[in-house]
């Protein structure tokens, strides 16, 4: 359902996922305490709600994104720009090894590729068709997350945007993306309701 789909997939993890109840979270490598913090909390709320929270291994948000759903008990999806058996980046090893237990590492790319830098974006566009829509936590107004918000409104899917300080360069991004029509989140009820997905007891904070 995406513009030039992979013709194949490498997926390394045990657990079984329901692609069907997905979403992506990413943002800015280059993060504040708030986004990270925010990130995190958001994943794991999704992950109590059955979600499987897809993002990329990197740095930042990413990274959040991921150790949120592992605490909410959920399934997470990191896709990769390498191959499957390389980690980038190098601390993210232990991460890495947490997710394939509770889900899998999944790329386009064969086994042994490094993670040069023109195979990101081509990794952006899987983040964005894997789920029902992508939600950006922390972005720079040039920051690859809203190719992925982009790229997500041209197949089809949801984007969501966490607003910010309006002094802060990193939520730039997300208020660019709320004045085009993103979905304003505060907690995970709020994408429920856009999804259409019914109701649930999820407080802020």
């Amino acid at each position: 359902q995406i513009h030039d789909p992979p013709i194949v997939l490498y997926r390394w993890g045990d657990a079984a996922t329901d692609d069907r109840r997905a979403l992506a979270v990413v943002g800015s490598r280059r993060t504040t305490l708030y986004g990270q913090e925010t990130a995190r909390r958001l994943a794991f709320q999704l992950a109590e709600l059955g979600f499987t929270v897809v993002s990329g291994l990197a740095r930042g948000i990413d990274t959040a994104a991921h150790q949120g759903a592992l605490q909410g008990r959920g399934t997470t999806l990191a896709v990769v720009g390498a191959g499957v058996d390389v980690i980038y980046p190098a601390e993210n090893a232990g991460l890495a090894r947490e997710i394939r237990a509770a889900g899998a590492l999944v790329s386009e790319f064969p086994l042994g590729t490094p993670p040069l830098q023109h195979n990101f974006p081509r990794r952006n566009r899987l983040i964005a068709g894997l789920g029902q829509g992508v939600l950006v936590v922390e972005a720079a107004l040039n920051s690859g997350s809203l190719i992925t918000a982009r790229l997500a409104t041209e197949c089809g899917r949801e984007v969501f945007a966490i607003p910010g300080s309006i002094h802060s360069p990193q939520s730039r991004g997300c208020h660019a993306l709320i004045k085009q029509g993103a979905k304003l989140v505060e907690t995970a009820q709020d994408i429920l309701d856009e999804l259409g997905w019914g109701t649930s007891a999820v407080a802020p904070g």
